[in-house]
């Protein structure tokens, strides 16, 4: 007797990103099963039979991935910073710009001036164009208010912005990336203001998935991220780091030493700094269009996490200074040319491994059996054209 399914895609290069002992985690001829949005099978064509399906789809050979995830955003944001990249092209840098009053700062002021509903409308469309190259789930950190009302503006803005798109939105709590501009010399304070009034009524409203924080000359010092991260423990909630981006002051090993999701950048991260994220299964997020549009010349460590047996996500870092880009699937081709990675890895970096870098692998990122039955159906038959050919969306079908 055949077992019934609400959906059944067959006849396709099922890449599953499953430790199956098979690249990608790869089912040539492969098919998945799934009812009430949970899989509840996979394997071949031998095995597609035993099958009926209330919807059937016939991939004709194509390539099926989970449903991809960008696990590290700054979606919510108003204003435009444009002017910034002239100033780039001109020869300044990421802290000539924040010294003069620009970089964060700016936006910081556009985003206090704007409405919930204003941010919700333009976050809205940042996540239906991710949404159109395969995203379902994204991350979105706050820190464009620093100030208790903004911060908390923010983060109900992102989580509204996912319900009206249909996406599952992740978000962080960002207090910590610059200094308000009316604290600008007593960024001790505003720690206080982040430790003691805004991160418990985050945790006690679950506003917030998680903590972050800037751990840079230009942001917060070793010392004040620690305050950060206490907190943030002490009420509850799982922590990540801007770390390393533009020096090493030791952030990717700090968050490891909390037992944090990820360390994001990394650029500058060391061997020591490393050994902690091995040692406590912290992921890499890394971010290539920052890199790129920075024009940076430091490239993360790819060698050493490989040795190490780091795991890597990938993210487009979206953002209006130093990322101005909602594209994932370029993320991906950036990561291989910029940084070294292979196709492989790539793919792995925005599904099982961000998945992994949000704390949500359990459910997400893989298609297996008892995770969400969230899939994407691609017009090619060769994975490798996921990163390899760009200008072109290749999305045929998203099953949400």
């Amino acid at each position: 007797m055949k077992k019934s399914c609400d959906l059944l895609i067959h006849n396709c290069q099922l890449v599953t990103c499953s430790d199956n002992g098979q690249p990608f985690g790869l089912i040539e001829q492969g098919f998945v099963a799934a009812t009430n949005g949970q899989i509840i099978a996979t394997g071949n064509a031998t095995q597609v039979k035993q099958f009926t399906a209330k919807r059937l789809i016939d991939a004709e050979g194509a390539v099926v991935t989970p449903a991809l995830i960008d696990c590290h955003t700054h979606l919510v944001f108003a204003g435009s910073r444009a002017n910034e990249f002239a100033m780039r092209l001109a020869g300044a840098s990421y802290s000539d710009i924040a010294q003069a009053g620009g970089g964060i700062l700016s936006t910081v002021k556009a985003t206090r001036n704007a409405s919930i509903d204003e941010l919700v409308n333009s976050t809205y469309k940042k996540l239906l164009h991710l949404k159109s190259q395969g995203v379902l789930t994204v991350e979105i950190k706050s820190g464009y208010g620093l100030d208790f009302d903004n911060e908390i503006k923010m983060l109900e803005a992102a989580k509204l912005a996912g319900k009206k798109a249909g996406t599952e939105v992740k978000t962080t709590l960002l207090a910590a990336h610059a200094v308000p501009p009316e604290l600008q010399h007593d960024a001790d304070q505003y720690i206080d203001l982040i430790c003691q009034k805004i991160i418990p009524h985050v945790a006690k409203h679950k506003l917030a998935d998680a903590v972050d924080a800037f751990c840079e000359g230009i942001g917060f010092s070793y010392k004040q991220t620690q305050l950060v991260f206490d907190a943030a423990a002490r009420w509850g909630l799982p922590v990540k780091l801007h770390a390393d981006q533009l020096s090493d002051l030791g952030g990717a090993g700090l968050v490891a030493d909390y037992g944090g999701l990820s360390a994001d950048h990394v650029e500058y991260t060391s061997l020591k700094s490393i050994k902690k994220m091995a040692e406590h299964d912290t992921v890499a997020t890394l971010l290539p269009y920052a890199f790129y549009a920075l024009q940076e010349t430091q490239k993360p460590p790819i060698a050493a996490f490989r040795k190490h047996g780091i795991t890597m996500a990938v993210a487009t870092d979206s953002n209006p200074g130093t990322a101005p880009t909602t594209n994932l699937l370029q993320c991906l081709h950036m990561a291989c040319t910029q940084f070294g990675l292979t196709v492989e890895e790539a793919l792995l970096g925005v599904t099982i491994h961000a998945a992994k870098a949000l704390g949500i692998e359990q459910r997400k990122g893989s298609i297996e059996v008892g995770k969400v039955a969230q899939m994407a159906v691609w017009n090619t038959t060769e994975v490798a054209d996921l990163v390899y050919w760009q200008g072109q969306n290749q999305l045929r079908e998203l099953i949400e």
